[in-house]
């Protein structure tokens, strides 16, 4: 029986090609679309699920007044806790994520971004498989240096990597004691090469508390003891911080963090290992049901308004003595069928897919096609897809009556007809929903990129200062620099626009409380390399040789904190209590300018001399990049022999921060379209069936002088009162699920009428074209081929 239910199920696919396309066509992008969310969603919930200790680690966090919160902490603490808690704590393992220069003994050099510095127990603490080399002593001795698998092939080809010596950073040498497996990439921490923390243990900073310079993780000997821990960390404050909190004027409090909790945690660009983002996960996840939903409204309504095709083969079978639900299983097996061809396709669809998915999502996913999960999806695909798209067709041909069947005087009814429709209502609603999104999520896009900002990020070219040499020649550096006929203007700061700004604390003339600002350590160019405006006062200047020691530069929001104007503010006594007791003098306050990003609200800024050097801005004279890049390098190469030259535009820091965002956009596009795509598919299908349906209608209606244009009209008209409702019931959603997407950011587009006028348009265009294209030919077509049979 099974058999003969196949053969007729595949026969019925075959007949009737154009429904039979429509159905795949559309169940096949479906179900594309939601492997290709599932696997992201995989990866995003299997992030450092691979560490068998996972549910016992956390990483310590800093919180700054009542709820900010940093990753980092300074050496000191691990070994602290680990003697202040040894009943809660049994391991702790300080990481610290830098670059460094490693050379080889040929005198090769590779200037590496994810070098790791972490305590001896990081390969036991952390499940990163070692292929050579023993966890528990790799990190051991001081002079030992573990490289991942991939990094092993670059420095060392074939060779065998154990025992070499490579140098870092021109200082020190180390011998290779393990090669990791390469780091998954559902991993938060990412590196390429470890090195022990132990060769940092005499150095000056490694004894400061209060630098900000590694992760602290911590393994907890039971579940018991996260409360514990919490419970003693106001008393482990006060016993090692109470100094400095009354030094700063700043309070300082300790929280762990669940590692299994760190990929989705709240962050800031400051945070170096990678995160996630659930609104994204929520998103894609509503977007796979929605339009595999869409998918499966096609199946019904094609399915349904195929019943009276299907009407004497029901009304047949139950005379030879069919039963209902022996008729209601071979509907839904037909549906099955053709959900599971759809599978094999959407399968072969996404492997020709994935490459160009990678890129969009901006890192690799992993296939698993030797995992049950994949497989276990598709099933049940195939089977609740199956049954839900057949499940109302396979009720509806089975309560045929066989002898109304027979005669051939079956009709589906009014109820059949609203069904239809209000699918087709549902199928639009969530297409609206789309395409308004789309546009919103453009338009923010649009406004971001040409919002000013305050500063000239354009011809600035942005160079690290992340190695000794450049530091210790950073003068020599900045003035080969400005004899270059194309450099306009160079300054060396603690950061740039988009970056991270260090927040600190301050007592400010005027002020009994301690005045939270963020800080920027720049040279006297500082203000004329970004472009800022002085709106008060006067800028850094070497005519004054008090400036270094003894001025400041405020933004307008850090003077209006303090209570002045901005002329006000000028004069007035400031120092940096995390620093040091230097009273420093405001000589000129900065118009606001975006120095974080547009998600952030305006914050207070301190513009102060200092050494703190980490970054060289280059302004360039417009039409001279392409000359001048070849110079800088020249420069660089003179300043920092053994490093090659990394720099990037501050335009594109600029696009970095809003690189997730960029990705939604594009995202949300495509899956828009294939929404659409998908709807017009059944929106073809269902007109179609009407334009057969009243073929003798249309010749009639020609011969008796009817145009064109008034069949197009009589056709399309009831095929797009659902879009129009759709449109009208779906906008407030729309409005709404938009207006809280934007709440992300500080700065936002108006989201006015034009919107959804726009978002309308484009989909009644749309349905009006698919519909339009099929009533056109129905109204051309010659009237005595549609009466010849009457």
């Amino acid at each position: 029986m099974i058999r003969n239910y196949l053969k007729i199920g595949w026969r019925n696919l075959t007949k009737n090609k154009v429904f039979s396309l429509i159905n795949v066509l559309g169940l096949t992008i479906g179900i594309t679309v939601c492997l290709m969310i599932f696997l992201f969603i995989m990866n995003e919930f299997s992030v450092d699920k691979f560490h068998k200790e996972r549910k016992d680690i956390y990483r310590v966090m800093r919180v700054f007044g009542e709820k900010d919160e940093i990753p980092y902490l300074s050496f000191p603490y691990a070994p602290a806790l680990a003697v202040d808690f040894p009943g809660e704590i049994k391991q702790t393992v300080r990481v610290m994520s830098t670059n460094g220069l490693v050379t080889l003994a040929d005198k090769s050099s590779f200037d590496e971004k994810k070098l790791f510095v972490a305590d001896e127990g990081f390969f036991t603490l952390f499940s990163f498989p070692l292929l050579k080399g023993d966890p528990a002593t790799v990190l051991k001795d001081p002079s030992g240096i573990v490289l991942t698998q991939k990094t092993a092939k670059k420095y060392f080809g074939d060779k065998d990597p154990m025992g070499q010596v490579v140098q870092v950073d021109k200082e020190r040498q180390f011998r290779v004691t393990g090669i990791a497996q390469d780091v998954p990439v559902n991993s938060t921490l990412d590196f390429e090469v470890v090195i022990p923390a132990s060769i940092y243990q005499n150095e000056s900073w490694a004894s400061l508390w209060i630098n900000n310079n590694s992760f602290t993780y911590v393994r907890l000997a039971d579940a018991a003891s996260a409360g514990r821990l919490k419970a003693g960390f106001p008393r482990f404050i006060d016993k090692h911080l109470s100094d400095l909190q009354a030094k700063t004027g700043l309070k300082f409090g300790l929280n762990i963090r669940p590692m299994e909790d760190i990929y989705f945690e709240p962050h800031s660009t400051f945070d170096s290992v990678r995160h996630g983002d659930k609104t994204i996960v929520f998103i894609f996840v509503s977007i796979a049901i929605l339009i595999l939903v869409i998918a499966c409204i096609n199946f019904m309504n094609l399915s349904t308004i195929r019943a009276l095709e299907r009407s004497k083969e029901v009304g047949l079978r139950k005379v030879m003595g069919a039963l209902r639900n022996h008729l209601v299983w071979q509907f839904i097996g037909e549906s099955i069928l053709l959900t599971l061809v759809s599978c094999v396709l959407a399968v072969g669809l996404l492997v020709l897919l994935l490459p160009m998915y990678n890129q969009l999502l901006g890192f690799q996913l992993q296939v698993g096609w030797q995992s049950w999960p994949v497989y276990g999806f598709l099933a049940g695909v195939i089977l609740v897809v199956g049954f839900l798209a057949g499940s109302y067709p396979a009720f509806v041909l089975s309560a045929f009556s066989p002898i109304q069947a027979l005669k051939g005087k079956l009709k589906l009814g009014r109820a059949g007809a609203t069904l239809r429709q209000g699918l087709v209502v549902v199928q639009f609603c969530i297409s609206v929903i789309l395409v308004t999104g789309t546009i919103v999520i453009m338009k923010q896009m649009d406004y971001v990129k040409s919002k000013s900002l305050g500063y000239d990020k354009e011809h600035t070219v942005l160079v690290k200062i992340d190695n000794n040499n450049l530091y210790d020649n950073r003068y020599s550096f900045r003035n080969e620099l400005l004899a270059l006929p194309s450099v306009t203007s160079v300054s060396m700061s603690s950061g740039e626009p988009g970056g991270y700004f260090d927040m600190h604390t301050f007592q400010a003339e005027g002020q009994q409380d301690v005045f939270k600002a963020r800080t920027s350590f720049g040279d006297f160019s500082y203000v004329k390399t970004y472009g800022l405006k002085i709106i008060a006062g006067r800028d850094f200047s070497s005519d004054f040789s008090t400036d270094t020691l003894e001025a400041v530069l405020v933004n307008r929001t850090a003077a209006s904190r303090l209570g002045f104007t901005p002329a006000e503010a000028i004069g007035k006594q400031i120092s940096n209590s995390m620093r040091d007791s230097l009273q420093r003098r405001i000589v000129g306050v900065v118009e606001d300018f975006n120095f974080l990003s547009l998600k952030e609200n305006m914050d207070a800024l301190v513009i102060s001399p200092s050494d703190d050097m980490r970054v060289v801005a280059i302004k360039l004279r417009p039409g001279s990049v392409n000359a001048a890049l070849p110079l800088i390098r020249a420069a660089y190469e003179k300043a920092a022999p053994s490093y090659p030259l990394d720099y990037h535009f501050l335009d594109q820091q600029f696009d970095e921060v809003y690189q997730a965002d960029v990705r939604q956009q594009k995202i949300l596009s495509i899956f828009s379209g294939l929404a659409i795509f998908i709807a017009c598919l059944g929106l073809f299908g269902l007109a179609s069936f009407t334009a057969n349906k009243r073929m003798k209608e249309i010749g009639v209606r020609k011969v008796l002088g009817s145009t064109t244009s008034n069949i197009v009209l009589l056709l399309s008209r009831d095929l797009l009162k659902p879009v129009i409702i759709a449109t009208a019931l779906s906008l407030p959603v729309a409005w709404y699920a938009m207006d809280r997407w934007l709440q992300n950011f500080a700065y936002r587009t108006p989201v006015n009428w034009t919107v959804f006028a726009l978002s309308a348009f484009v989909i009644f265009f749309i349905a009006i074209a698919t519909v339009s294209f099929k009533a056109i030919r129905a109204a051309l077509m010659n009237p005595v081929r549609s009466l010849r049979s009457e």
